[in-house]
């Protein structure tokens, strides 16, 4: 099918190399998947082979397309001057090669809740889409999202997901994940489990590990002590603000779950400070699996959240709405990582 190669490479000399239609060609390489993966394949190589590059400005004048996603990190309060949540930077390297891996320029940009930034991408033509990172209190961060869905702009997140999330949404199993962590306490003896970070609407993600603890010990024939909850958001002194309160609440408790990695750093700081140890007295078990996680002492028993997977899915759910297909939400499985903190 199609022409004889000529001197210069072109998209027909691919075509006909790989015994396909030109279109086909030009849908392959901007890794449409209406194309099958065998095909795009053998048509990369080729092209590769050609050194072979595509014209973006041309592609992009033809399809009225930027080929360019928009990452909008939300600011995170954190102890230094990056405000923004480590999980997420670690989630930043998937999704780049997610992005590159589709023949697609990536725009990074950072972002506070309360700027217009749902208006400036899309109907700007800076990008054909937002993929969106943290969002800090969900009730106030909805209605943006509502607004997106409004208007027309593709976008998928990283967060809780439900039956009533705007847009596409992809993240961990929290309650599953939650139900992990529950387990392996209960598996260690541990029998008054303390969880620090909030567990109410305005945080869903929090809110669904606080359910999967409680459902484990509601397994185990073990009633949750409301009173063991106390709220934190994602920061060390957060985390150690709730542990101090907790301890001079002067309830029993022999294990804390807390709803990230940074919350359960900052309770560790405190039960040192308390003369409690960690495991010995309190078993602690975190939540995301940051570097930080494999560096404390004892180190800290968490629960790993699909970087790799994550940042794949985001990408690949963003362009499904781009080209006009829907994929549903997905959920994640999270993953225990057992070390020194939650074993004796």
């Amino acid at each position: 099918m199609g022409r004889k190669p000529t001197g210069r490479p072109t998209s027909f000399d691919i075509a006909y190399a790989a015994g396909v239609s030109q279109p086909t060609v030009s849908r392959a390489l901007r890794g449409d998947r209406s194309v099958s993966e065998k095909t795009r394949a053998k048509i990369q190589q080729i092209a590769r082979d050609l050194n072979y590059t595509v014209d973006k400005n041309a592609s992009s004048l033809r399809s009225q397309r930027s080929n360019t996603i928009a990452l909008l990190f939300f600011e995170d309060p954190t102890p230094d001057q990056s405000r923004i949540n480590p999980f997420f930077l670690a989630m930043l390297g998937s999704i780049t090669r997610a992005t590159a891996d589709e023949g697609l320029d990536l725009l990074i940009s950072f972002q506070r809740m309360e700027d217009d930034w749902h208006v400036q991408y899309q109907d700007s033509h800076r990008a054909d889409g937002l993929i969106l990172l943290g969002y800090g209190d969900y009730t106030k961060y909805r209605e943006r999202m509502d607004q997106l869905a409004r208007q027309g702009t593709h976008f998928a997140r990283w967060g809780s997901v439900s039956s009533d999330s705007s847009g596409v949404t992809v993240g961990t199993d929290n309650v599953g994940a939650g139900r992990l962590a529950g387990e392996h306490l209960l598996e260690q003896g541990r029998r008054k489990i303390a969880f620090l970070g909030h567990a109410d609407d305005h945080y869903p993600e929090f809110a669904g590990r606080y359910s999967g603890l409680c459902s484990a010990m509601v397994a185990a024939g073990l009633e949750p002590d409301r009173r063991l909850q106390f709220d934190a958001l994602t920061t060390e002194e957060e985390g150690w603000a709730a542990a101090k309160a907790l301890i001079e609440s002067e309830q029993e408790f022999d294990a804390i779950f807390a709803a990230s990695d940074l919350i359960a750093i900052g309770a560790m700081r405190a039960l040192a400070e308390a003369g409690r140890n960690v495991p010995g007295d309190v078993a602690v078990v975190g939540f995301d699996d940051i570097p930080a996680a494999s560096m404390t002492t004892p180190p800290l028993t968490t629960v790993m959240q699909d970087i790799t997977g994550a940042g794949k899915i985001l990408v690949e759910t963003l362009l499904a709405q781009v080209e006009g297909r829907d994929l549903p939400p997905r959920k994640l499985p999270g993953k225990l990582i057992v070390r020194g903190s939650s074993v004796s």
